[in-house]
């Protein structure tokens, strides 16, 4: 059946019943509180409960109260028309093991990068301590409320956490590859049914739908170690920007509850560069022994705001497809790094420099397509507005200054003088291109891989930068530190087999003698290796989280979106 026709036709159905309460009389709220004696009477209650509060929800935005709404109200309302309104969890008003695992896997939900209180955590355990756990009230027992609302919350909750370890909360994007955007009705029914007939365990059914990949499985494994330590209620002081007032006092009060000054005297500045130095040293950003606003955010981040950064991150490894190719590099933009992955295993793993917030690196797929000895660079038209043009406007040597050479589009190079530079403010009719050689920007190797940003995968002739912690400084293409070793491994598996041949092939032979000669040269590649760049502010190190600076505001912008509130 298709997706869209089935989605499209819950909601008419929706609309239907909403049109048919709304001619009968606005639906009746459910009661508070309905105490029975038998129960026979407890089973009849319950059931006209449980409709009279589905129709109230249809009526009122899946409201069934004030407080309570119910996520997927359009399968959830089919599962409990095809039962004729019964309890779906709690035969006989009797509290069921499957109902005490439900409310255990909302308990524990944070291991899943999910917040519990989405699955009506609160009323769930209130309902579980009067039903239950409280042995000396007889009568919240008989009170047919409870069980309706029980059996409608445990539904609700089954439904949305089945779509958010599945999907996850975040949209697809113009990167996502995943498949599933929307799961129809019959997904969240079938797997209710599959539970509740005892056809799969709960916790079966959870592991069947989160990703396989290698990198969601290390973060959730490190999620443990985090939640056992992470405390929520400690509250440090907020530091301002820099510039801001109340700003050095608020540092100082800031490094001694962190333990960095235990001095009680105030400190001199190289006492304050000492203690910033440390909670860099401990939260592996740039140890500069500066505040400046990387620092004050990693200084403003709580172990809340970690454990949402978590969630977001896990949340992103549900956008990719449910099978990485074979091999493949990875470039993970705030952890500064790439890895070449081969079945899962490391090949290669190298530091990178990646795009400024000003100039981002994009986030992309695409695959390498050939490689070039002693590349020239074209400057993009970005850089050009933003950068060369203003400064030729003040200097017109500044293009001899940096080694740029200016030709027009018969290909012929012009004198920067012979400009008048005043006419030009979004462009000019002109390539500005960087010869190749030791000095070139690009260093001595590009990977090229189609995409509409220009940008590319290359060596550096700033390789002092790769000692940084903090290298968001390009101008959005990705220096590669290894780029010796990810360019040989590529040659020596560009071959028909698509397996590594440990001996140099002819086109390795000719790699290196043009390095050597320092030629500029393309190399095709036939076996075309796979990119993904993405942005991951959180991984998995040593069985532990590992939390990166978010360098482009991502999660900031996530968290307000989607996770508002969190």
């Amino acid at each position: 059946m298709n997706k869209k026709v089935f989605s499209y036709s819950s909601v008419i159905t929706l609309f239907v019943i909403s049109c048919v309460v709304a001619a009968c009389g606005e639906a009746k709220k459910p009661p508070e509180k309905e105490i029975v004696v038998s129960p026979e009477e407890l089973h009849t209650k319950v059931t006209e409960l449980i409709r009279s509060s589905i129709d109230y929800a249809v009526a009122n935005d899946g409201r069934i109260d004030d407080s309570i709404k119910l996520e997927l109200l359009a399968p959830l309302k089919q599962v409990y028309e095809s039962t004729q309104f019964a309890t779906s969890w709690n035969a006989g008003q009797q509290w069921q093991p499957v109902s005490d695992s439900m409310l255990e896997l909302v308990r524990s939900a944070q291991f899943y990068g999910l917040f519990p209180e989405d699955y009506h955590s609160a009323t769930l355990e209130a309902i579980y301590t009067k039903l239950v756990a409280d042995t000396s009230d007889k009568t919240d027992k008989k009170d047919a409320v409870l069980w309706a609302k029980a059996d409608l919350l445990l539904t609700d909750a089954f439904m949305h956490m089945v779509k958010d370890v599945k999907l996850g909360r975040l949209p697809q994007d113009s990167v996502s590859l995943r498949k599933d955007s929307v799961l129809v009705d019959e997904f969240y029914i079938q797997k209710l049914q599959s539970l509740l007939k005892q056809q799969e365990s709960l916790a079966s059914i959870i592991a069947s739908l989160e990703p396989q990949h290698a990198g969601y499985k290390a973060l959730k494994a490190g999620a443990k170690a985090f939640l056992d330590s992470a405390d929520y209620q400690k509250v440090y002081t907020r530091v301002p920007s820099p510039k801001d007032p109340g700003f050095t006092a608020a540092l100082e009060a800031r490094m001694r509850e962190g333990g960095y000054l235990t001095d009680s005297l105030p400190p001199d500045s190289l006492q304050m560069a000492s203690a910033i130095k440390k909670f860099q040293l401990h939260t592996g950003i740039t140890d500069d022994g500066k505040a400046g606003e990387g620092t004050v955010r990693m200084l403003n981040f709580t172990d809340k705001d970690r454990f949402v950064s978590l969630a977001i991150n896990m949340d992103r490894y549900k956008m990719l497809p449910e099978q990485m190719p074979e091999r493949y590099i990875w470039v993970n933009l705030p952890g500064f790094y790439m890895k070449l992955l081969n079945k899962d295993s490391l090949e290669i793993t190298s530091k990178v420099i990646c795009g400024k917030p000003i100039t981002r690196t994009p986030l992309l797929n695409s695959s390498i397509s050939n490689l070039v000895t002693y590349p020239q660079w074209t400057i993009p038209n970005s850089i050009i507005v933003k950068e060369i043009l203003p400064a030729l406007k003040k200097n017109t040597g500044y293009l001899a200054k940096k080694g740029y050479s200016l030709i027009n589009s018969r290909g012929d190079e012009v004198s920067a003088d012979s400009v008048d530079w005043s006419k030009y403010s979004k462009g000019i009719p002109f390539n500005v291109v960087q010869g190749s050689g030791d000095e070139n920007a690009l260093g001595i190797l590009k990977f090229n891989f189609p995409n509409k940003y220009a940008v590319y995968l290359h060596d550096t002739n700033q390789r002092y930068l790769f000692a940084r912690t903090g290298r968001a400084l390009s101008h959005g293409c990705v220096r590669v530190q290894q780029w010796e070793e990810l360019a040989y491994n590529i040659v020596r598996y560009d071959n028909d087999s698509d397996q590594y041949i440990d001996t140099p092939s002819p086109k390795e032979d000719s790699m290196s003698a043009w390095l050597q000669r320092k030629e500029k040269h393309s190399i095709g590649v036939k076996n075309r290796l796979p990119v993904f760049i993405r942005y991951f502010t959180a991984d998995a190190k040593d069985g532990k989280v590992v939390f990166y600076d978010d360098i482009y505001g991502e999660d900031k912008y996530v968290r307000a979106k989607y996770f508002a509130g969190k």
